[in-house]
């Protein structure tokens, strides 16, 4: 069921680094980054021009949706397996997790879906279409299965290191303060992000390092990962997708190096220039004979989302690099922001933004120094320089009601409000005869 985290068997789908991820679709419809190659279907993601002939947005929902079934029919053949009783529970939370997960994104992304809960139906190819549910079960059935599932599972700290990569409680807490943030129940955000505080997490010395090929499970940051290897089915193509062919490795690492991915420049000058996290994004790199190349004064459209370090046995595209999927950073900053919309930015609120921003050694805040909405565009450009290239930056930008209006700003004609929403597959809505509502504006 873990297929699922990378798209179900698409090359480098799901929180993978290729168009077919909702990872990358996050990045590349909003501020974050833009594509030099050729395909058009780079400037549709950034302009939102958005049809429901635009395969790279229909892929999630056909390969979520049957997952999320056979997700449904495995719960109930566990159940009637003999095996010792603890490992039941566990194997059964994790099911559940994976499936308020899977449910989450599909949410996330084309809103309620008609997923199916009952396994004789989920297993029967001639069961009748079902159709959309309300936001409000969709909503509960994902804090359902969340809540289901953290009250079984080990702590990341618990969790043996053979398992690492799997759901733990943490992570079912940090799947719950998306939705809560996604649905603005600021109080119920906190009271999570405040219980995941507790698991001992903590943010790395170094933001580079969180991204390194030696950050293999023992991290006190990450609180989601997926493991990969060069030599199995799970691998991070993030590198070969972002560096440029002139580039050189200073440690040596060989990189197959396709150049595609860029930060525009107007993104990047939002940086301070002292700050720790341009490490991974580059506006100038070694190149052969270790001369510098200068990305702006050579006309590039962009700095280069370096983001992931080499994995020194790659020998391809592939590298065992591990994906982040979620970390403690990302904690720190929603919860910043739900105390500042439910009691403005009081000193508890500061604290956790100045501990990101110390990391990164760039200047800190002082208390006071700005009113509710000032701190709240504080904290939105802190997500952008925290988080870039980690899939958080469409549901943030949509949270804030700046996504559409972010595109229009850069000249698209395409964009209106029903965009927030990808269109569900045609075939789906064909097949129903109707029963399966079509998203509006599609």
């Amino acid at each position: 069921m873990y297929a699922g985290m990378l798209g179900v068997g698409i090359y480098g789908g799901g929180w993978g680094a290729t168009n077919e991820g909702w990872l990358v679709q996050s990045s590349f419809t909003t501020d974050e980054l833009i594509c030099s190659w050729g395909w058009d279907g780079w400037t549709k993601f950034n302009e939102l021009n958005f049809s429901e002939d635009f395969t790279q947005l229909l892929n999630h929902y056909n390969a979520l949706m049957p997952t999320i079934s056979e997700t449904t029919i495995d719960l109930e053949k566990i159940q009637g397996i003999q095996m010792d009783d603890k490992i039941k529970s566990q194997y059964l939370a994790e099911l559940k997790a994976l499936r308020g997960h899977y449910s989450w994104i599909l949410y996330n992304l084309y809103g309620p879906v008609p997923i199916r809960l009952n396994a004789t139906e989920a297993s029967d190819p001639k069961t009748q279409p079902i159709a959309r549910p309300t936001k409000d079960w969709m909503v509960a059935q994902i804090e359902k299965d969340y809540k289901e599932a953290l009250a079984v599972l080990p702590t990341a700290k618990e969790l043996p290191a053979a398992d690492f990569g799997r759901f733990t409680k943490d992570a079912c807490l940090m799947g719950l303060m998306k939705l809560y943030m996604h649905e603005k129940r600021w109080t119920d955000a906190i009271t999570t992000g405040r219980e995941i505080q507790q698991l001992g997490h903590s943010l790395q010395p170094s933001y580079k390092e969180v991204f390194a090929y030696k950050n293999k499970g023992n991290s006190t940051e990450v609180i989601l990962a997926i493991p990969c290897r060069t030599d199995a089915t799970n691998t991070n193509l993030w590198l070969a997708c972002s560096m440029p062919g002139n580039y050189v490795d200073p440690g040596g690492s060989a990189i197959t190096q396709w150049g595609g991915y860029k930060m525009p420049w107007k993104t990047y000058d939002k940086f301070d220039q002292t700050d720790q996290r341009l490490s991974v994004l580059l506006s100038k790199w070694p190149t052969d004979g270790g001369k510098i190349f200068d990305a702006r004064a050579n006309n590039y459209i962009g700095a280069i989302p370096m983001k992931y370090g080499p994995d020194p046995s790659a020998i391809s595209e592939e590298q065992g690099t591990n994906i982040v999927v979620w970390r403690y950073a990302d904690v720190l900053l929603l919860l910043a922001e739900a105390i500042n919309e439910t009691q403005g930015p009081v000193k508890e609120a500061y604290d956790l933004l100045n501990m990101v921003r110390s990391r990164a050694v760039v200047p800190l805040y002082s208390l006071g120094q700005f009113n509710q909405a000032e701190f709240k565009k504080k904290l939105m450009d802190e997500r952008l320089f925290e988080l870039w290239g980690e899939g958080s930056r469409r549901e943030d930008m949509i949270r804030w009601g700046t996504y559409i209006q972010r595109a229009k700003d850069n000249g698209s004609v395409f964009a209106k409000s029903d965009f927030e929403l990808y269109p569900l597959p045609r075939k789906v809505i064909n097949e129903s005869k109707g029963i399966v509502q079509q998203n509006a504006g599609y």
